[in-house]
């Protein structure tokens, strides 16, 4: 069911198109069209509306709030400021936070091999990681998903600025894929380690 304000909207919309072409010339309208362009301008709304628009960076924006939006901008204004508080005041130089940070996302790529492969490691590893340690694990964990599958399944060679004459985080991780990669195990075991790694 269309509403009373679409309905005036349409009929506004119609009359302006028929107006236009009553139009001689595309100059001067004419009688009729003048008297009908006039009867749009006359026909009352039943709605009055807040209506706002993006013009990009030309100033020209209309951003007049009505009412209702001021009051619940007053409410939410607020608790916006305080969660951002929260946020900027997280302890972000804290090592243990960051140790579990580094295996959220370590356990988060969004591809089931690395999630397994790379998480698995770093819930067995990054706890015992020194800070240059761990400083190497981020850049390892900041590469490309795809990369990281592939140094760790031995496609690739772990890049050279990762190199540590075989000391390494990133060659630690290959290491340990190469002695006992679970891509091997079979499926109960392969449960048995997504679960106790909390992978699924």
């Amino acid at each position: 069911m269309i509403s009373s304000q679409k309905c005036c909207q349409l009929a506004a919309s119609c009359s302006r198109m028929v107006a236009n072409r009553l139009t001689v010339n595309n100059t001067f309208p004419s009688a009729a069209a003048t008297t009908l362009a006039n009867k749009v301008v006359e026909t009352p709304m039943i709605f009055q509306t807040t209506r706002r628009g993006y013009k990009g960076d030309a100033g020209d924006a209309m951003d007049k709030l009505s009412a209702e939006e001021v009051a619940l901008l007053k409410i939410a204004q607020p608790k916006a400021e305080e969660i951002f508080r929260n946020h900027i005041a997280l302890p972000v130089d804290d090592v243990e936070t960051r140790r579990k940070r580094l295996i959220y996302r370590a356990k988060q790529r969004g591809w089931l091999e690395v999630d397994l492969l790379l998480g698995t490691w770093a819930s067995e590893n990054v706890a015992h990681l020194n800070s240059d340690e761990l400083d190497q694990f981020e850049a390892f964990v900041n590469m490309e998903t795809i990369d990281i599958y592939n140094v760790i399944t031995l496609r690739l060679d772990v890049p050279e600025e990762m190199k540590r004459n075989g000391q390494g985080v990133a060659e630690k991780i290959q290491e340990w894929a190469r002695s006992s990669p679970l891509g091997k195990a079979d499926p109960d075991m392969y449960k048995a380690i997504k679960t106790e790694h909390k992978l699924i």
